[in-house]
């Protein structure tokens, strides 16, 4: 039988991967190869400690709980299309300036494309893969 903590932390990597959509609760302890008690408990552990939400939710018949993260961990996917990135005006912008972000209608036009469901697809859904930044992310947050 794994550690608790060890498992807390299986569950939360697995529930911030599944993003937005979230997980029931019976398909986290079946992944995790746990018994569900031991999900039950780790699940409630999460929610108490403030790094997961969960909403109860009937399926096929049966009530269970519906896992999702609280927060996401950053990714560079977010600004990855930014025009700050490759403006020839970048280093004379500042806000109390003519050459201004508050100004620029480049910058306004991302912000309020950042509503449409491709680019909002990619800022929403959590990464795939685990990466350093996200394991020390989990790491700091099963720690409080």
């Amino acid at each position: 039988m794994p550690k608790r903590n060890d498992l807390e932390q299986k569950a939360l990597h697995y529930v911030v991967n599944t993003g937005y959509q979230g997980v029931l609760q019976s398909d986290l302890w079946r992944e995790l190869s746990a018994s569900s008690r031991e999900g039950s408990r780790v699940s409630i552990k999460l929610e108490e400690k403030g790094l997961i939400r969960r909403e109860k939710e009937l399926q096929d018949g049966r009530w269970t709980y519906r896992l999702y993260p609280k927060r996401l961990p950053a990714s560079i996917e977010t600004i990855v299309d930014c025009p700050c990135l490759l403006c020839p005006d970048n280093a004379r912008c500042d806000p109390t300036t003519t050459i201004s972000p508050k100004t620029c209608q480049k910058l306004t036009d991302w912000i309020l494309g950042l509503g449409t469901e491709k680019q909002a697809q990619t800022i929403l859904t959590a990464p795939s893969e685990p990466n350093i930044l996200e394991d020390e992310y989990l790491a700091e947050s099963l720690d409080t």
